[in-house]
């Protein structure tokens, strides 16, 4: 009797570790243990002083041609200088792992360890590193063009809709408010000076969990699986966005807005129409990571994402910094 069809699976941490420890002719004594599961699978790999990760990307999320891409950027930012969580290949010089997983052929890359840890309550200087690393990296992506997804208005505020209207019903209240800051979003967008925004590869999901800095304060950037092709100020938009989530008292917000922003602008400046535009990115990054979890709701995000969910996200986090940040008017709903 054959098993039955699955759409994904987590694959054996034992398992892996034989495969891993042929692959890249580790010693006997390594270890391999879960670190979490997402769109993505992590795994700690450890030898002994020496610490990897090895990520398992989910069947037909990320092409080999994007993982390539992304390899790229990653040893393009670590030839330049950048601390990130860098690529790895096997004793056969090779980067990806074809690993033939109950659901399909998965992806699989070994990364180097981040030294540090990750922080949700950064102060005035972590922070100020965090925008002067941001803007390292973007002095070595600005003009770079990678083949991968171009973050323009229709994917990151469209497309979500797609995947949303599945779980959002069409005449709440919760989704009348989305179509109406959608509609401003876009017009906004649409009057951009694109001569005063800067263009290149973009890490999209630069926040707390994909950064681990030491005591010496080294801020490491990993997890680049959504980097693409867009405007650089969608990246330093979303921080800013973690920042508001993460920091409830006013004050010490823009104090540490204000550090980030500082330390960017230690290594490049940020044009006027570029820091105009960061609330309207910052919102419109919250439509796009929605569609993301709607999207992959049959294997990451059914544990949490559910109507009542959508509805309190909507309301506490979107909404409030639409009015906060962008517009003090009441839309639809």
């Amino acid at each position: 009797m054959r098993p039955f069809p699955v759409i994904s699976s987590t694959l054996s941490a034992p398992h892996l570790t034989i495969f891993l420890r042929d692959r890249y002719k580790l010693s006997v004594n390594t270890s391999c243990k879960l670190l979490k599961t997402g769109i993505n699978h992590s795994y700690l790999v450890s030898d002994g002083a020496d610490k990897f990760v090895f990520r398992v990307y989910s069947l037909d999320w990320r092409s080999e041609t994007e993982i390539s891409e992304e390899i790229r950027l990653l040893n393009l930012l670590r030839d330049g200088g950048v601390s990130v969580s860098y690529p790895l290949k096997d004793a056969g010089d090779n980067y990806i792992q074809q690993i033939d997983a109950p659901e399909g052929m998965r992806l699989g890359v070994m990364f180097s360890f981040a030294e540090g840890e990750k922080l949700l309550n950064l102060s005035e200087e972590q922070h100020y590193k965090i925008g002067e690393t941001m803007a390292r990296i973007h002095s070595l992506t600005q003009g770079l063009q990678l083949q991968r997804v171009h973050y323009t208005p229709e994917v990151v505020l469209q497309r979500p809709f797609r995947y949303l209207n599945n779980f959002l019903p069409a005449r709440s209240d919760e989704m009348a408010w989305m179509l109406s800051a959608q509609k401003y979003l876009l017009n906004e967008i649409a009057k951009a000076d694109e001569t005063q925004m800067r263009t290149g590869a973009v890490h999209l999901d630069i926040w707390f969990d994909n950064m681990n800095i030491t005591k010496e304060g080294l801020v490491t950037i990993f997890d680049f699986d959504f980097c693409g092709n867009g405007w650089l100020a969608y990246d330093i938009a979303y921080n800013i966005l973690q920042i508001h989530s993460t920091e409830k008292d006013v004050a010490e917000r823009e104090l540490k807005k204000r550090s980030f922003i500082e330390g960017y602008e230690s290594v490049t400046p940020i044009s006027a129409e570029e820091k105009r535009l960061l609330p309207i990115l910052g919102v419109s990054l919250y439509f796009f990571y929605l569609g993301i979890q709607a999207q992959r709701f049959d294997n990451w995000s059914n544990v949490f994402f559910n109507e009542t969910y959508l509805k309190r996200f909507i309301k506490m986090l979107v909404r409030t910094f639409f009015e906060e940040n962008v517009s003090a008017e009441l839309l639809a709903g």
